[in-house]
Parts: C-alpha cells; structure tokens; sequence
C-alpha cells in the first residue's frame, strides 16, 4: 500500500466538491446564493504494518509480527487488523462568512451509503466532520458507543459504556469495567469556502464543471492491542482460561473533531483464548520451544489526554495511569485464579496499538490451594531462566 507524505497517516478520505457549473469562468456567472456540490470518500486502505510504524516517534523499528506468537485463525477469531468502513456519517456545519467561527446552527446531519454525497451549498464558509457509520445491535440495552452530540455544537464525543463485570482498578469512580469499542474511524476539515467566483476551484474538461478538493485524512480514533501471555514449562498446569480478560487504565472517551482523547481512566474487557503446544522463537538464533499462550485482541480509544495519531519525534507521552492486564485461569486441581501483570510501560510506548507481552515461567508459580480470584501483585518480569520473584494473595 502506498504511504501518504508520512509513516503515519496511511488512510485517506479526501472530499471532493463538484461545483455543477458552466465550462468557464467567464463571463462571470450567477449561481444565485447557493450550487450543487458532491463530495466523494475514495476506499479506504490500512495496514497495520504500515500503521504500527514507531519509528517516526521513537527511532526504533517495530516489527509487530516477530512478536506475535498466538496463532491467530482469521476465520474462526476473526479479522486481526482494520476492515475498511463502507458506510459514513457526514455532518456539515455552515459558518458564514467567517472560516473557523463557533457552531451556533444545528449541523446537517446524513448518513452515507457508498463513496459519494450530493447536495446543495449555501456560499459561504463550511466544516465538515466525517466518521464511519456504527450499527446499532436490536434489543441490546448496553451499547459499545455512544456518540455525544447534544453538549456541543463544536464538538462530537464517542464513549463506550459500562459491562455488568466488576473491575478494582478503576474504582471508586468506576467499579464495573466497559465494553471494548468498535472500530471508529474520523476526519475533520475547517473553514471550506465555497464561493461564486470559484476561487480554489479546477475544471475537470472531462466532467465539465469546476472542481475543490478538501484535504481530510480520516485515520483510526480506536487503536488495536494484541496481547499475549506466554505460558513456559506449563505442562497442564493451567489447562484453561475464561474467556474475558480486562486492560486498565484506558480511555473512556475520544472527541472525533480532534482526535484527542478523554481524561476518565477505565478498565476495557475483552476475549481472549488459550492455545497449546505454539512455536515460540523470539530471535533468528533461538531453538524452538514449544509453549501455550494466552491471546486476545481488544480496541481501546488508548491512553488518557492524548492523540496518538498527532505524536511525532521527540513529543513526550504524559500518562499518569497504571495499566494492568488480567487473565482469569483455571489450574489442573480445579482452582480458579486472576493472574495481574503490570504492563504500564508496554502501552505507554505502543501509544498506536501494539503487541503486548507477558512471559511467566510456570516452574516458578505455585497452584492455589484455593479458588477465589486470588491473583500475582502486578509485577512480572521479562523470562528468562532464573527465578521471578513476586508475590502470590491468596
């Protein structure tokens, strides 16, 4: 796939305006107050080798799929990466003569089935905001995403809401965790002056009208993690997991107008699986061994007070959250256990998305003699051969 200007920006949804009039500009023409206009979303391409490209921020060469050792099934686990949307919501806000004022008209509102949009436009200043159409589920009560457009005219909001799953990390604000978002997409353009003498515009000799083209850049407002627990020397010991595991620490909202995300810190919830006997070879030199991993795949709006599709070279990432990743397993004596792991520093340089990964030598965990969510104190250190040191709560 081809790169636009950046390693970053990868997506595009530029908007065309056709301006339905005559072939020339002379003599001077008269469109009354208001044309005819179309604007039109070319298909959208990602690719999250493309897209997990950290060397633009960090100067280092991320190779996601090195890391990855789950043996994702694409059919039966479903797609690993972003699917292309195919349908948009689209709001027009009319400003005027003046570019970039405040909203104070309602904006019109339209849902777009394809590629294109055609409408009238009064002359005057417009923005336009663009995000990909989410699906409502009949009869679910709780819903992944909630769009907010009713606290301003200025800004959109999408947030995600509350599971039924108690979580102590975000507690007291938030005891239960929320559900894992759909994948949201979004591109703002401003002050977009649409005038009668064609000022910006280029005539197509093939279409015959005169043509403006808006620069948006629609790019992903819900990142994707992979994570991955890599069980050594397991031998049974845990023979299974719950399918629902948590990542603390992660943004509740995102304003679609600036990509910038919200301040509340939640617990997202997630599904993973546990998958026996994988290759496991983290380095061209290294043997194969033989492993069990539990994996899983969640979208989140990322971390708190930020956008990370604007962070290039040298930005500082100011998270003041703590992220924790927990699995819920079951040991070959029938005792069930929530196994905690600190990956703070994990999220804070995958800011985009990322592979996260635990490795926890089985040797060295004991079997709980008891069941009842009793779990590791959230520091787990890098495998090696000798023995972690942590603590075990029963």
């Amino acid at each position: 796939m081809k790169r636009v200007d950046t390693h970053i920006i990868i997506m595009t949804a530029g908007l065309v305006l056709l301006m339905l009039a005559g072939c020339a500009r002379e003599p001077k023409l008269h469109l009354y107050d208001e044309a005819t206009a179309e604007a039109s979303f070319p298909e959208v391409e990602l690719a999250l080798d493309v897209y997990w490209d950290y060397e633009l921020a960090y100067g280092i060469t991320y190779d996601w799929r090195s890391e990855w050792f789950f043996p994702w099934d694409s059919i039966a686990d479903g797609p690993i990466g972003y699917t292309k949307p195919t349908v948009f919501n689209l709001r027009r806000y009319f400003t005027g003569d003046v570019p970039r004022a405040p909203h104070t008209q309602a904006p019109d509102a339209r849902v777009i089935y394809g590629t294109s949009f055609s409408d009238r436009y009064r002359f005057g200043f417009w923005d336009f905001l663009v995000w990909n159409y989410i699906e409502p589920v009949p009869g679910e009560e709780a819903i992944s995403i909630y769009i907010d457009e009713e606290t301003s005219l200025d800004f959109v909001t999408a947030c995600t809401g509350q599971t039924m799953r108690p979580t102590r990390y975000s507690a007291p604000r938030f005891t239960r965790s929320f559900y894992t978002p759909e994948p949201l997409f979004a591109a703002y353009d401003q002050g977009e002056e649409i005038n009668e003498n064609l000022d910006g515009f280029e005539y197509d000799e093939e279409k015959n009208v005169w043509i403006k083209q808006l620069n948006m850049t629609m790019l992903p407002v819900t990142y994707i993690y992979l994570t991955q627990v890599i069980l050594h020397n397991n031998r049974g010991r845990i023979d299974r997991v719950e399918s629902d595991a948590n990542l603390s620490g992660m943004a509740r909202s995102v304003c679609l107008n600036t990509g910038i995300t919200g301040s509340d810190a939640i617990t997202v919830n997630y599904t993973v699986k546990k998958k026996d006997n994988c290759d496991y070879k983290p380095t061209e030199t290294s043997p194969v061994e033989k492993v069990d991993i539990i994996g899983g795949r969640l979208l989140s709006f990322g971390m708190c007070n930020c956008n990370p599709n604007a962070v290039t070279r040298g930005d500082e990432i100011r998270d003041n959250a703590h992220h924790y990743m927990d699995v819920k397993v079951q040991f070959n004596n029938g005792k069930d256990s929530t196994l905690v792991f600190n990956v703070t520093d994990q999220v804070r340089q995958l800011f985009k998305g990322g592979v996260i990964t635990v490795e926890l030598d089985m040797d060295t965990v004991p079997i709980p003699s008891q069941s009842g969510g009793s779990g590791f104190d959230a520091v787990v250190v890098d495998f090696t051969e000798e023995t972690h040191e942590f603590s075990f709560e029963n």
